[in-house]
């Protein structure tokens, strides 16, 4: 099942238990991003939510856990890209009930045994650049989410 459908529904179902970001549950956000976190934290997994401050829309999700329901293809390699000094690729992925939509997800192993999975959507090319460049600005600092 494709992740992208489920953690949505995950973090309707346990919004109750969402709280606002502290030090170390997800990775540092840009300083001048205008954007927040919303938080959902499992027993092993920390499901990161990136809102835009100004309208409040949803601008990428992070889910930091042992490992990853995402399984990238090869063939669905679409950008290069370096997140936080961690080199991966940018995958394309789909949503069946928005075809038009711009959809990307890419997996970073963090080095302490959990992984990093990001997934993003975008309406065309130009806010799928900008959405891309926002997600690559993240930077896993912090007691728990150091790669050292």
């Amino acid at each position: 099942m494709n992740l992208l459908r489920c953690l949505p529904v995950a973090f309707l179902v346990l919004a109750g238990a969402a709280h606002a970001q502290s030090a170390g549950e997800c990775p540092l956000l840009p300083a001048e991003s205008g954007m927040s976190w919303k938080t959902l934290v499992g027993p092993d997994f920390v499901f990161c939510k990136a809102i835009r401050d100004n309208d409040q829309s949803e601008a990428f999700a992070v889910t930091i856990a042992g490992e990853s329901p995402f399984k990238p293809k090869r063939v669905d390699r679409a950008e290069e890209t370096t997140i936080d000094g961690h080199a991966a690729y940018w995958y394309r992925s789909e949503l069946g009930a928005a075809p038009n939509v711009e959809v990307r997800e890419t997996l970073i192993e963090l080095g302490d045994d959990r992984v990093v999975h990001i997934s993003l959507r975008a309406n065309s090319q130009a806010e799928l650049a900008s959405v891309l460049k926002e997600a690559e600005a993240l930077q896993f600092r912090g007691p728990q989410l150091s790669s050292n």
